[in-house]
């Protein structure tokens, strides 16, 4: 019976270490950046069962099979729309400023589109403007209504939206609505979807949560971008959710959410259509791709001739292109180089980048909200402020609320805004859009609202953030830690 007893064991701890070295293998031929190879190595070798799940659930980019499969189909119809597109040759750029001809260069061979030129687009730094604006424009809505968000709250403003959509569905608007299943998990619960699908709104629950497809598809892979588009020739996107800030009940701790969002005119428009176009077909299985005619894509008359490029990530776009895009308007830099974000995880290179401008002599400010909604990340970014600070890097603490704006200026004229946080997650994961903005007019907007944001900011002083406790320190290189995972 003991010699029984002893084979089993062994053939047990045969087939677990066989499991561990498989598990190992495949973390290895992944290509994923070392620090984040070795972290799951780590937590996978000390607490091995959990490890090993919790690899699998989220350790590697499952969109599952059925989106896989839609991805391979739709390819051939967004390349021939894209083919038909630039047909329109009256709407694209031939030339850019010093600054901006680098990134608009990567994105044209990475994208397969050039930056389009023509474009009316304006700065709406208040809930109550951006909310009015959106309003306007929906209620003027002859075609159609297309939106997305990671989060939709009702109350407030937000029930004026919906409202809105309601009555331009019931006057013949085609109105195309997706919402994240868990950035929005208590507005499914609610009455107002079935409410809105009721008037005729076609409502859909995108990456829909379900754990019996736990280990199929990674449940933290979100649909995080911000995008409303109007009769295929106005359009909105940033780092706003559908929420009336106003209506918001604070974290004593936090305060008010601050964000912003940009509402554009033009063709750009029609090329962020393309991407919701994607969207759509993948979560959907419906073709609907954004109409290429003269009437929706001829270019404004008028001076403000923003030069405008969409960026898209996520599952089935160009892989790495954020991180690609960031390094290049961050080296593109000769003067000046501004940051916003909520989340500050970088990756090593993207690190390295901002630490090496401001070392020859850029200007560089990064202002992060002092206190957040997520005490990892708080923390972890902390992590990162010695090397910056050494490197010359100005940071600002923010102190008027979570300032959840995410934009990048460089030398006043190359403006980036979207969705995209400076951490992990966004920047491998999730879905997201940038919207990247040539023109010094729109820069020196962007940059009186990032002047805005530094006064009501406390900048660190290196001395005395050398002399944090001990305490801190262990937290931070604990939080620093898990930051290849965040």
């Amino acid at each position: 019976m003991a010699k029984a007893y002893v084979f089993i064991s062994w053939i047990f701890f045969f087939f677990y270490w066989l499991f561990i070295t498989g598990i190992t293998i495949r973390v290895l031929i992944k290509k994923k950046p070392v620090t984040s190879a070795m972290v799951w190595l780590l937590v996978i070798y000390i607490i091995p069962l959990i490890g090993v799940i919790a690899y699998i659930a989220f350790g590697e980019l499952h969109l599952g099979k059925r989106r896989i499969k839609k991805i391979y189909n739709m390819s051939p119809s967004v390349l021939m729309w894209l083919e038909n597109l630039r047909n329109f040759k009256h709407i694209f750029a031939t030339k850019n400023s010093q600054v901006a001809q680098p990134l608009f260069q990567l994105c044209e061979k990475r994208q397969g589109i050039a930056g389009v030129k023509g474009n009316q687009i304006k700065l709406l730094t208040t809930c109550k403007d951006s909310f009015e604006s959106l309003l306007k424009d929906i209620n003027n809505a002859k075609i159609s209504i297309e939106m997305v968000f990671y989060i939709w709250q009702p109350g407030g403003l937000v029930n004026n939206v919906i409202d809105a959509s309601i009555n331009a569905a019931k006057r013949g608007v085609k109105c195309r609505i997706m919402v994240d299943s868990a950035g929005s998990w208590y507005f499914f619960r609610g009455k107002y979807p079935d409410k809105m699908r009721a008037a005729g709104i076609e409502f859909v629950e995108s990456l829909k949560i379900n754990l019996m497809r736990f280990f199929l598809r990674r449940m933290d892979l979100r649909q995080h971008r911000k995008i409303v588009i109007i009769d295929n020739y106005i359009s909105y996107t940033g780092s706003m959710n559908m929420i009336d800030t106003n209506n918001l009940k604070y974290n004593s701790n936090i305060g008010e959410l601050i964000d912003i969002l940009v509402r554009m005119e033009g063709p750009v428009s029609t090329t962020l259509g393309i991407v919701y176009a994607f969207d759509w077909e993948m979560e959907t299985g419906n073709c609907v791709l954004p109409p290429t005619y003269d009437v929706n894509i001829m270019p404004l008359k008028h001076n403000n001739n923003h030069i405008a490029q969409i960026i898209a990530s996520g599952p089935g776009f160009p892989n790495q292109l954020i991180q690609q895009s960031l390094m290049t308007a961050i080296f593109s830099a000769r003067k000046k180089l501004v940051m916003t974000t909520p989340y500050f995880v970088p990756s090593d290179v993207l690190l390295h980048a901002i630490c090496t401008v401001a070392m020859r002599g850029v200007d560089v400010s990064i202002i992060i909200p002092r206190k957040n909604d997520s005490f990892l990340v708080r923390w972890a970014s902390r992590a990162f402020y010695s090397e910056l600070l050494e490197a010359g890097v100005k940071i600002y603490h923010f102190e008027n609320g979570l300032l959840h704006t995410k934009s990048v200026l460089v030398d006043d004229e190359l403006s980036l805004i979207g969705s995209v946080n400076l951490d992990m997650r966004s920047l491998w994961l999730n879905f997201e859009i940038t919207i990247v903005i040539d023109d010094k007019n729109f820069g020196n907007d962007l940059t009186l609202i990032q002047c805005d944001y530094m006064l009501r900011s406390t900048q660190l002083d290196i001395i005395d953030w050398n002399k944090r406790s001990f305490w801190h320190r262990v937290i931070e290189r604990f939080c620093y830690f898990f930051s290849p995972l965040l």
